[in-house]
């Protein structure tokens, strides 16, 4: 699909379309109450071949698609005979260990329908609050979507605590879309059509909110309160609008229950709530690099880098003459000319150890040096933020541009 910066269309400003149509990345979240039939325990199959129709849709006009999905301990508990009774934390471990299969199986039948492939990836709170394991994650889906699949992403139940697990879906499709910088995420649930000022079940003048461009604390008081076998509520639904909004990421909170869910929200046939980000991922990704990270070491480029650098290149181990200090992959480094001005920031590919032996050897080079195949970039375009000399003030003045 191209770079992050390839795939961005008309800006908000210029383009009258919805979020939804403008994405060219999009997450959707399917709630455990909203695949799975309470009464038999088993998946809304018919429903899910709907959705998978939309995802195939999507994917003919060029959008790409990643799915974070709940359900498996709501599949597991008929199998296991444990339907109909509160579970303990090893029981709803066990209930997610049965009904995994079940799960994956189903958005693979549905998909397959359409000659798409998928691939079941399992994650936990750590997985994306650890830097090292967040690019593992990230680069997997990335090269995924790269190649065509739709990842179906979920909690992984199994060996998640009650201390460390995401208890809802909610958040992890936030960090999900954070982490592939998703334009759009789309909140699936059973019957939630959005936001309200009110909880419309109990408050007959409740308002519903179509549009909401800031999250202040009057908009966090509206909150509910989870409902059924789903555990995220609309304080879960917040909460992942704030990390969205953060990472230049729309966000809907959409009703699910009809078939065709994506293609009612496209054509504007049901009722939602989107939380509007201000920036792109791109612009909210590279402001989050020049004013919120403190850089960890320094790269010293030659002349020819810093040429490419400003007709906005990725730099390449070739360009750099001179490690300074120590980072990990993934921290945030000062990019300098040779007499010390700094001319960029960015997030390094490889931690200074491995850099030390890449600098100024061409990209085939990487693996032979290493033992093996990195990326070619030691920074990526899309991981840089140009910078006036004189520092990180102007930094964050350029990114704010």
């Amino acid at each position: 699909m191209g770079t992050i910066d390839e795939r961005r269309g008309l800006s908000a400003a210029t383009d009258s379309r919805s979020p939804l149509e403008r994405a060219r990345r999009v997450v959707v979240k399917v709630g455990s109450a909203l695949l799975v039939d309470e009464d038999s325990g088993n998946v809304r199959a018919a429903w899910l071949q709907t959705l998978a129709d939309d995802v195939a849709v999507l994917r003919a006009r060029g959008t790409e698609v990643v799915i974070v999905t709940s359900g498996a301990i709501a599949l597991g508990r008929t199998p296991l005979g444990l339907k109909g009774k509160a579970l303990r934390l090893e029981e709803k471990q066990a209930a997610a260990a049965a009904g995994q299969a079940t799960l994956i199986h189903a958005y693979q039948d549905a998909l397959g329908r359409h000659g798409v492939n998928v691939a079941q990836i399992l994650l936990t709170l750590g997985d994306s609050e650890a830097r090292r394991r967040f690019l593992n994650a990230s680069n997997t889906l990335e090269t995924l979507l790269k190649l065509g699949v739709v990842p179906i992403v979920n909690e992984n139940d199994t060996i998640a605590t009650q201390e460390i697990r995401y208890g809802d879906n909610d958040r992890l499709a936030a960090r999900i879309a954070q982490m592939i910088s998703a334009d759009a995420l789309v909140l699936f649930s059973l019957d939630i059509d959005g936001l309200y000022t009110a909880d419309p079940t109990s408050d007959p003048e409740a308002k519903h909110i179509p549009v909401v461009a800031e999250i202040d604390e009057t908009i966090a008081r509206m909150a509910g309160k989870p409902k059924g076998h789903g555990s995220g509520g609309m304080v879960t639904k917040l909460l992942a609008a704030q990390i969205c909004m953060g990472a230049g990421c729309n966000m809907a909170i959409a009703p699910g229950r009809a078939y065709n869910p994506l293609k009612a929200l496209l054509t504007g046939d049901v009722r939602c709530t989107w939380f509007v980000a201000a920036d792109e991922p791109v612009a909210a990704r590279k402001r989050w690099i020049a004013g919120s990270l403190a850089p960890k070491g320094a790269l010293i480029v030659d002349s020819g880098a810093v040429d490419a650098l400003h007709h906005g290149k990725s730099l390449l181990p070739a360009g750099v003459t001179a490690i300074e200090g120590r980072f990990d992959r993934g921290d945030a480094v000062l990019v300098k000319d040779a007499e010390g001005h700094e001319l960029a920031r960015g997030l390094s590919a490889y931690a200074s150890k491995d850099a030390r032996l890449i600098v100024g050897h061409r990209t085939g080079d990487i693996e032979g040096l290493l033992g093996y195949r990195g990326r070619n970039e030691i920074i990526h375009r899309n991981d840089l933020v140009l910078t006036r000399v004189g520092g990180a003030a102007e930094a964050r003045e350029e990114a704010g541009s």
